[in-house]
């Protein structure tokens, strides 16, 4: 009965040293991958950040947009139909992602 002891306490130890390596190789074979989230997380903080400026700053960006289009009418049209034509795409992708399940709302920061 002691031998049966002895040999589970030495087949647990040899599991426990596995499964510390396998979780060391996954930790450095999923680095690149954890690199590339932090980047992507770094984008959406960065575009989230420039969201509520212009929500907090309206006149300014108003001003800046009159300015644009004073001085290049055609360029102002132009980037004008390129952003209509991007915010009616992300409401209807987020739209559709939203009936599949998809939530947008924030994290409780």
């Amino acid at each position: 009965m002691e031998k049966n002891l002895i040999e589970l306490s030495l087949q647990r130890g040899r599991l426990q040293e596995r499964i510390a390596a396998q979780r060391a190789a996954l930790t450095t074979q999923l680095r690149p991958l954890a690199d590339a989230l932090d980047t992507a997380d770094r984008g959406i903080a960065a575009a989230r950040r420039g969201v509520d400026y212009l929500k907090r700053h309206p006149v300014e960006v108003g001003l800046g947009v009159a300015l644009l289009a004073a001085l290049r009418p055609r360029r102002a049209w132009r980037w004008g139909r390129r952003v209509f034509i991007a915010w009616h795409l992300w409401r209807r992708g987020r739209a559709r992602l939203a009936a599949a399940g998809f939530d947008f709302s924030r994290p409780a920061a």
